[in-house]
């Protein structure tokens, strides 16, 4: 019997991006899986982005659903958002992408891989750091590759983790060895990703890196990097207190 995989594409103001993001879904390989593809906006409200969004289902009408938030709702609970559609459906794996086109879909099929030939896996990840001259010719920003590098450190010196980069969006989960109220649990904002890997570490799942390339086109993030960095490790101190309670 296949597995059921949700794709889910979070959007925020991605405009064209996003439209080339689906492009790059290796579609061909994905017949062997019974797959489905859900584009979640986060209350975006500029037309470009819509159009683009549009575009995309309008080009694989079959194989995606659409979803627009009527409020902005935050990076992680537009997440959760999605999750709760995957659990409600009883889909057996989920992958999540970005809309902004940072993470190639290309890989999908081998994160998939890795969940279905090893039980022991819960959530694989791309990591962007195992190869650190990549990410620098993929145009990852030098304050964002110093800051990952130091955070990452921080994290696994925590953690006792091996972990290259702590700060990746790329992943993929398995939906039947996590319950969801451990997604449930993570910040609705943009540490949902660092809170989740805590959760995960402090239940005792395998997390799997897997290496992807990096691209960084012209988008920027909205959120200031010394506030993204503030809360960032908030966040991996509280889990480590959170972890010996």
């Amino acid at each position: 019997m296949k597995r059921k995989i949700l794709i889910f594409v979070v959007t925020y103001k991605a405009s064209f991006r996003v439209l080339r993001l689906i492009n790059k879904i290796p579609f061909s390989k994905l017949k062997k899986i019974n797959y489905k593809i859900l584009i979640s906006d986060d209350n975006s409200e500029d037309e470009e982005t819509i159009k683009y969004i549009n575009l995309a289902k309008n080009r694989f009408k079959s194989k995606i659903t659409l979803n627009f938030n009527k409020e902005n709702l935050g990076y992680g609970a537009n997440i959760k958002k999605c999750l709760n559609n995957a659990y409600k459906s009883n889909f057996d794996f989920a992958v999540m992408l970005h809309g902004d086109n940072q993470y190639n879909p290309k890989y999908i099929y081998n994160m998939i891989n890795q969940l279905s030939h090893n039980q022991n896996i819960s959530a694989v990840c791309g990591s962007r750091m195992s190869n650190k001259k990549n990410a620098l010719k993929g145009n990852m920003p030098i304050y964002k590759f110093i800051g990952n590098i130091f955070l990452t450190k921080l994290f696994n010196l925590i953690f006792n983790t091996k972990f290259t980069d702590c700060h990746t969006g790329y992943w993929a989960y398995n939906l039947k060895k996590i319950k969801r109220k451990t997604f449930k649990k993570c910040d609705n904002k943009f540490c949902f990703d660092v809170d989740l890997r805590i959760n995960l570490i402090n239940q005792n799942h395998l997390i799997k890196e897997i290496p992807i390339g990096t691209y960084y086109g012209t988008e920027r993030s909205s959120t200031h990097i010394i506030y993204a960095i503030r809360f960032f490790i908030k966040t991996i101190i509280d889990g480590f207190f959170n972890k010996k309670k």
